[in-house]
């Protein structure tokens, strides 16, 4: 589920193991990330709860979360901005904080996760919508 919770870390991510997409960004991640600075958690995983973290399923698929040391929750492009940032890309992120290139991120984003089940052949009989009732 996830790395190991005493394991200091700058930024913890929370991310759809079932989504082919997420999981090789995450592997690629977790290559780049030779200091340990992220802790990942897959929130499909049998023995995930997200109810254990003040959430519910519905609210972690529909947006890339993460949550940093102090507790604080991040969301979206953010998340990326802290993991990239997390593995030695800082320049380039800086770049993804201007205003326009900004805006174009939020909204390339936020189609994306509207449209990531479609987009990753993982709609079920007709719909694309996440079912978390199912989830053990």
């Amino acid at each position: 589920m996830s790395d190991t919770n005493t394991t200091p870390f700058e930024v913890e991510v929370f991310y759809d193991g079932g989504c082919p997409l997420c999981v090789r960004e995450i592997a690629l991640l977790r290559r780049w990330d030779r200091k340990g600075k992220i802790r990942f958690t897959d929130i499909d995983a049998a023995d995930f709860r997200a109810e254990d973290l003040g959430k519910t399923q519905d609210d972690l698929m529909a947006r890339i979360q993460g949550r940093l040391p102090d507790g604080k929750w991040i969301e979206g492009v953010e998340v990326f901005r802290r993991l990239y940032q997390a593995v030695g890309f800082g320049p380039a992120v800086a770049l993804t904080r201007l205003p326009l290139v900004s805006q174009i991120l939020d909204l390339g984003y936020t189609l994306f996760a509207r449209n990531r089940l479609r987009l990753t052949g993982r709609c079920q009989g007709g719909s694309c919508r996440i079912d978390t009732a199912t989830k053990p």
